[in-house]
């Protein structure tokens, strides 16, 4: 096998709590992580030549060491003394900057894609143990499915699979540095924090609405008080049949969970038809794991 061509599905925040902030910069944070069926596609090639080349179809994402796809390729090869180059073409259709992993599914597409492609025999959790050396996010992206994200979001348990539902993805036409977003987060501001363990038992008895009242995300209110339209297209969601909608990460794309499809498709004609969101995806939560073999 010298090709394969794999899937990096993006992830929404269903819960999202930050605990406090290390001396070290990074932030403790509580986060019920979900897959849902918005797909990066990532073909990955041998080359005879030693080099990592990486092509995408935006022109303005690096495909240097900058691009974390790159660094996972060049971890991987550095590691295992892989003589063979790779060329790694993206097509990126999970909207950048938007929250949902988009650059760190793909990072993981890549961890699995040259396990499989060089035979190197590493199980899921050896690749989540070398993902969590290129971003906070790449481990659970190997992962996928529904999980508790603890630590700087690297600790990683397995809960059971959502119930199923639809989901309305809408992205404004602005961007959120999640860096910039930690930094103005005030701590000791934050009145209300989502009920995560009750979230979870939630889940496991697959009571879908009483999930939905009690998400949250403590990084709304300082982001909405910036970027209003990102309330604005909560608000449209939640009129038009959401059980819930909330902001995915830091932002700046919200999501809206939907328990009917007729409601989503109606919902997601509504966003379009507002010029609220610049993107707009319907879609539906995945409950697909992280197997090397399932992507």
């Amino acid at each position: 096998m010298d090709k394969l061509e794999l899937k990096a599905l993006g992830k929404i925040n269903l819960g999202l709590d930050v605990l406090g902030r290390r001396e070290n910069g990074y932030h403790d944070v509580r986060m019920i992580m979900q897959t849902i069926h918005l797909y990066d596609r990532v073909e990955i090639k041998k080359t005879r030549s030693p080099h990592i080349h990486v092509e995408t179809n935006l022109y303005y994402l690096p495909v240097n060491e900058d691009n974390l796809v790159y660094r996972a390729a060049k971890l991987m090869k550095d590691e295992f003394q892989i003589k063979e180059g790779v060329r790694i073409v993206l097509q990126k259709f999970i909207p950048v900057a938007a929250g949902m992993a988009g650059g760190s599914s793909d990072a993981a597409a890549a961890l699995v894609g040259i396990n499989r492609l060089f035979k190197l025999g590493l199980s899921e959790k050896d690749l989540m143990d070398r993902a969590v050396n290129i971003g906070a996010d790449v481990p659970y992206c190997v992962m996928r499915g529904t999980a508790l994200a603890e630590g700087i979001g690297e600790k990683l348990t397995r809960i059971t699979p959502v119930p199923d539902c639809f989901v309305l993805i809408g992205k404004p036409g602005i961007n959120v540095s999640t860096k910039a977003a930690y930094e103005s987060l005030q701590l000791d501001k934050i009145t209300t924090h989502p009920d995560i363990d009750g979230m979870i038992k939630d889940i496991e008895c697959g009571n879908l609405l009483a999930m939905t009242e009690k998400m949250g995300n403590v990084f709304e209110p300082g982001i909405i008080g910036k970027y209003p339209v990102i309330g604005e297209i909560k608000e449209l969601m939640e009129a038009h049949g959401a059980l819930k909608a909330m902001m995915s990460g830091s932002g700046p794309t919200v999501f809206g969970i939907f328990d009917d499809r007729k409601k989503m498709e109606a919902a997601a004609a509504a966003l379009r038809e507002s010029r609220l969101a610049k993107t707009v995806f319907a879609t539906e939560v995945t409950k697909a794991g992280g197997r090397t073999n399932d992507k």
